[in-house]
């Protein structure tokens, strides 16, 4: 029995964990297991890791600390990094990734533990390096929000890259923030179609929507720029000069780009679902990103991984760096406001000084 394209998700299976040395494989498909499979419902549990602040070891990522409250993401988008880290929970980077998320309950205090400590100096700290900290279930938990506060009581600058409209509902802390210089908010866009981004990303809000978010932000103060991440050779990489202008037009002074790369399982995921969503150009778009990377769908070299190399890496690298000239983004450097931020421990210690 040939499966059916499973509506609402992005990846079609759960891959083999690395970890693991046996796995589960379905011989027989039941009736009752392929209904299931129709319908996979999200679920989460609630976790209680031991530190929450990363620093970032990768140089060519852009960050050097992020803070991520869930692990794993319901909005499903096919071509995550973050799938892979999945697996180090004993879940797979396919279906397992969006539909069991891990809620870190004790996100906050661990933030004000992190703040507290003598040694730190209120450096960048990003959130949603790893999965969105406005994916649906913030709804429900509000750990971002009270992450947040914690942040404007110490003064402590924030990043955040998104592609869910709920970062408005914080717009209140954001803007407060922003009259200070102590934060900035990234909209993740790679498609304007959006027939594309159901496929692509199939929990998130419409590119109509995300534009709608930067204008409001903007409106408010708030510094705001686009990800056009990631750029997927053969079915994204047209769209950059309207998706630049667009974002520009809406208050975006900021832009950067990444070339997708399959590293880990994503690879197999990501052909999986290819070929089961774009039948009749799978071929043509799997190429076009072998011949960003040696030949492969991933390139593990720092500085070339992230952007590509070949003659097709070269023309996104030069569209890109013409349209952000011609709409204005990235005419300055977004630097955030450390100077403000106070240790609450050094604080508390002066009360004692008569």
């Amino acid at each position: 029995m040939e499966k059916s394209f499973i509506n609402g998700r992005g990846a079609q299976e759960n891959v083999h964990n690395v970890f693991f040395k046996e796995s589960y494989v379905q011989e027989h498909v039941e009736g009752i297991d392929d209904w299931e499979q129709d319908k996979p419902k999200t679920n989460f549990s609630i976790v209680h890791p031991k530190s929450i602040v990363n620093k970032v070891e990768s140089p060519d990522v852009g960050m050097e600390y992020s803070l991520n409250p869930y692990q794993g993401c319901e909005h499903g988008c096919i071509y995550c990094y973050a799938r892979n880290s999945h697996q180090y929970w004993g879940l797979s980077a396919g279906l397992d990734f969006e539909t069991k998320i891990l809620v870190k309950a004790n996100a906050p205090k661990l933030f004000r533990e992190f703040l507290q400590k003598k040694s730190w100096d209120g450096k960048v700290i990003s959130l949603s390096g790893n999965t969105d900290c406005y994916q649906p279930l913030e709804r429900k938990f509000k750990l971002t929000r009270s992450i947040l506060k914690i942040a404007q009581e110490f003064g402590q600058p924030i990043s955040i890259i998104s592609k869910n409209s709920l970062v408005l509902r914080d717009a209140d802390i954001l803007s407060e923030m922003a009259k200070k210089n102590q934060c900035a908010v990234f909209i993740s866009i790679n498609s304007l179609t959006e027939s594309t981004r159901q496929l692509l990303e199939p929990r998130t809000v419409t590119a109509k929507q995300r534009l709608k978010v930067l204008e409001n932000l903007s409106a408010q103060g708030i510094p705001v720029g686009i990800m056009c991440a990631p750029v997927i050779p053969g079915l994204t990489d047209h769209e950059i000069p309207n998706i630049l202008k667009s974002a520009a037009d809406a208050g975006a002074k900021w832009a950067g780009y990444t070339n997708v790369r399959l590293n880990g399982e994503i690879g197999k995921i990501f052909e999986n679902w290819l070929f089961q969503a774009y039948p009749d150009r799978a071929n043509k778009i799997w190429h076009s990103i072998q011949s960003c990377h040696h030949g492969k769908v991933n390139d593990s070299e720092f500085g070339n991984r992230m952007k590509g190399t070949g003659k097709l890496a070269e023309i996104i690298k030069d569209t890109f760096k013409m349209h952000c000239k011609r709409n204005k983004l990235n005419e300055s450097i977004l630097e955030l406001d450390s100077s403000n931020f106070r240790n609450r421990i050094d604080n508390q210690l002066n009360l004692f000084n008569f």
